[in-house]
């Protein structure tokens, strides 16, 4: 009987990490003590991450970037690592989402007001 060892997953350091996710190192810790993220510690003391940390800090962007809370990113990280929701954690998803939609129109007119004077712009040398 022949037993097979699942290779361990190779642990990248936070630099790895940051220029994966276009972001600065200071930021990958940031995300490390709102607890959005966890690091592992070398023997010399260095913070070591999964390979899906580089996945994980894009959503964090694109989820403040929609203006999102770290409290609020936190309290989706369950949902994303299951894919599982409780019906208060559907409720606020909803809710976000709205939020961000509203914001999305908000700017889809903004965006269509600046097509209309660069129409009018174009034909007035």
């Amino acid at each position: 009987m022949t037993v097979t060892q699942a290779t361990p997953e190779r642990l990248i350091r936070i630099g790895e990490v940051a220029r994966g996710a276009g972001v600065s190192v200071r930021a990958v810790r940031y995300y490390e003590q709102q607890g959005l993220l966890v690091a592992e510690r070398s023997p010399s003391g260095q913070r070591l991450y999964r390979q899906d940390a580089v996945t994980l800090v894009r959503f964090f962007q694109q989820m403040f970037t929609a203006g999102l809370t770290s409290r609020t990113i936190a309290e989706l990280l369950p949902c994303w690592d299951s894919g599982h929701t409780d019906a208060g954690q559907r409720a606020m998803l909803r809710a976000e989402r709205e939020r961000i939609q509203a914001k999305v129109d908000d700017l889809q007119a903004a965006l269509d007001r600046l097509d209309e004077i660069i129409a009018i712009t174009d034909t007035h040398p």
